[in-house]
């Protein structure tokens, strides 16, 4: 087992944190590098980083913590009373009450709960970069289970849904109104679309290199194509969807597909929450205490039809709360299946932002409860 070097500071009390982010990379065995940066009430505790090629203002393909950053942006909505969460979508996309989906409401797709996952036959890697594709297609699917009855992870069609909605009601996409409204105001690492003139900073994601053992593992466990979970991670195409090339994909991180085409940093993750619920660089939160309180209240929980009990939803957000005990009853975020992991909990005053450039088998990142559990202990 190699030693990376680590970077970067952390403040006084959090030198626990950067013990354990350095653990975290040796065991890597120097494969990709890893960042970590984490708010603790309201000012910068950790920024860390570690692997060749990696620095602090280093950007990945974050995968579906993207779906944080579409959340915020549906919250911001809906706290301005454009959105209604209880409104069906199909009163602003009639095509979308096709085959059974008159009821469908914003909020049934917002925790999971519509059904509508995937297509019947698969989305190919270039009709799944292009939200309006997604949108398109998803208008005629028949959902996979009646709408309400139970909830599952639609891995990378769902805020194409959310997207079809905000672009019919304001004239704007999701990721217009996220760059004019949060990224750009608030100086934050984090795109839904990723512009060209930024590219030099990005750094592709690798396959995590496993062991003859691990790698048999992976692939005796892993679903059928037309499986409940299959559909809901992309697997039903023609071919199946390589899901490292997706997010290294200069199409996909140039549009900034909304449930899994985000680009960025641990410093982007973390000054997202960050300046959503506490306010970033003497900029004010963008959102009330009133607004974080609903989109964090836990909605979907129990076991999900896709991913089992790695689910749990707030609206929106996957419930934090739920997935590390120590943190409070309301912490949201999301992770992403390359292996970062953001979040806020209001109680605490965490925000936190890891990335790794490594994808792992089995969508398994048991790193993200030693580095939470750290920045949590300095903190409290």
């Amino acid at each position: 087992m190699s030693r990376m070097d680590v970077h970067g500071t952390v403040a006084d009390g959090f030198e626990q944190v950067r013990e354990a982010f350095a653990a975290v990379v040796a065991e890597q065995d120097g494969q990709a590098g890893a960042q970590l940066t984490a708010y603790a009430h309201g000012r910068q505790a950790v920024d860390l980083w570690a692997g060749d090629e990696v620095s602090g203002d280093t950007l990945t393909g974050v995968y579906s913590s993207t779906k944080g950053a579409a959340t915020l942006v549906t919250a911001l909505l809906a706290q301005e009373g454009v959105l209604d969460p209880d409104e069906p979508v199909a009163r602003h996309w009639p095509e979308f009450a096709a085959a059974g989906k008159s009821g469908i409401t914003l909020r049934d797709v917002l925790t999971h709960r519509s059904g509508v996952i995937g297509v019947d036959g698969g989305l190919t890697a270039a009709e799944l970069a292009d939200d309006a594709v997604i949108a398109s297609r998803l208008a005629g699917q028949r959902p996979y289970w009646r709408p309400g009855s139970a909830y599952g992870y639609g891995g990378f069609v769902t805020f194409a849904l959310v997207n079809e909605v905000i672009r019919r009601v304001t004239g704007h996409s999701l990721q217009q109104v996220y760059e004019e409204r949060i990224r750009a105001p608030y100086g934050l690492d984090l795109y839904l679309g990723l512009p060209e003139t930024e590219e030099e900073r990005f750094r592709p994601i690798r396959w995590w290199t496993a062991t003859p053992e691990q790698e048999a593992a992976f692939w005796s466990n892993l679903p059928g194509p037309h499986s409940i979970l299959g559909i809901g991670y992309g697997l039903n195409s023609t071919p199946p969807l390589d899901q490292v090339a997706f997010a290294n994909t200069r199409a996909v991180r140039a549009g900034g597909q909304a449930s899994a085409g985000g680009v960025g940093s641990a410093r982007g993750l973390a000054g997202l929450y960050a300046a959503a619920v506490w306010g970033l660089d003497g900029r004010p939160p963008f959102l009330k205490p009133g607004t974080v309180a609903e989109f964090a209240q836990l909605h979907s929980t129990g076991a999900d039809l896709v991913r089992g009990d790695q689910g749990n939803y707030a609206l929106g957000f996957q419930a934090k709360g739920l997935r590390y005990p120590f943190l409070s009853a309301n912490a949201f975020g999301h992770d992403g299946s390359a292996g970062s992991e953001a979040f806020a909990d209001p109680m605490s005053g965490i925000a936190f932002g890891y990335t790794r450039r490594r994808f792992g088998f089995g969508w398994s990142y048991p790193e993200h409860d030693r580095l939470a559990a750290a920045v949590h202990h300095a903190a409290s």
